[in-house]
């Protein structure tokens, strides 16, 4: 591991993963407190990235902690220096974080929550540069991928950064006029950067959502309110398996809300993950996972959790500039 990011100087420290190797246990205890004894939450990127903004929105009372990459981010919350992690899953014009994906699969941790996010994409240039000399873009490629019909029209040529913050971080770091960033407001305001064009996404609705990823899972109350249920499943080679094994969720009433699919070296074994609509202990949730195991030879519960209110149409996203 490359190592992380600190909280507050944004200084790259040694990941307490290799102080506990050796031999420093009591090594994270302050980043799982934070600061004033305040629990951490680690996010991938750079103070000012969307991440960063989702936990403070969604974990307000907890300490921001940066991670250089997914990996890192998982990795932290794994070896107890961090109580969870803010991980981006989807979003409404990028589609699915791929990585993230292949990490739900291979970690031991759970997920206990979900969080919608608002992303507002600005434009931004150093200070006093002419908008019209604008060359390139730089940005994470989910950003880029957002703003795609936007860079167009003003013809530029995107290039990737390590993530958003980072991208408006790195034009000051370089200096030219002729590179601009998509990032968020707070990002721009953080380095002192210009505001282009704020709003840059191609579509309003560009919504991300997070999930909180634990050591431990979270216990529910089924009769608290709407659940969101998930597990990653390998199915049996063995002509329609994944139809036959769904088919229980379709008779015991259990909707599936996502599913997306892996493919192994070889090609010839498929994984799936999948979320639905019920809390794992419900007879009909039970019934349609037992179907489901029939035919597949791993199946695996990755978390239970209460569905956000924004799948209801109730609170919507927030923006944080």
């Amino acid at each position: 591991m490359r190592g992380w990011i600190s909280r507050a100087s944004g200084r790259r420290d040694e990941v307490i993963l290799e102080a506990r190797r050796h031999g420093d246990d009591d090594a994270g205890d302050e980043a799982m407190t934070g600061v004033g004894e305040r629990p951490s939450i680690a996010y991938q990127g750079e103070p000012g990235a969307y991440s960063h903004a989702a936990c403070r929105e969604a974990r307000p009372d907890f300490e921001p902690l940066a991670c250089p990459t997914f990996e890192e981010a998982f990795e932290v919350v794994e070896s107890g220096g961090a109580s969870c992690a803010m991980i981006p899953i989807d979003n409404s014009l990028g589609g699915r974080v791929a990585l993230v994906h292949h990490l739900l699969r291979d970690s031991s941790l759970h997920i206990v929550a979900e969080h919608f996010h608002r992303v507002r994409h600005c434009l931004l240039s150093i200070p006093g540069a002419d908008r019209e000399a604008l060359r390139r873009v730089k940005s994470h490629p989910h950003a880029l991928l957002q703003c795609r019909e936007r860079i167009r029209e003003l013809d530029l040529e995107p290039v990737e950064s390590f993530d958003t913050a980072g991208a408006a971080r790195e034009i000051v770091e370089e200096g030219d006029p002729t590179v601009a960033a998509i990032a968020s407001r707070i990002a721009g305001e953080t380095h002192g950067l210009d505001v282009v064009r704020e709003g840059f996404e191609d579509h309003p609705n560009n919504v991300t959502r997070f999930v909180v990823m634990s050591r431990e899972p979270v216990n529910v109350d089924p009769a608290a309110g709407p659940c969101i249920t998930a597990y990653v499943f390998e199915v049996k080679s063995v002509p329609a398996a994944l139809y036959k094994g769904l088919g229980g969720f379709a008779t015991n009433g259990v909707n599936l809300s996502k599913i997306e699919s892996y493919l192994d070296a070889s090609f010839s074994v498929a994984e799936f993950y999948i979320e639905f609509e019920g809390h794992r202990r419900s007879p009909a949730v039970r019934n349609a996972v037992e179907e489901l195991g029939f035919f597949s030879t791993t199946l695996n519960w990755l978390g239970t959790w209460p569905a956000d209110p924004f799948r209801r149409g109730g609170n919507g996203p927030r923006v944080l500039e």
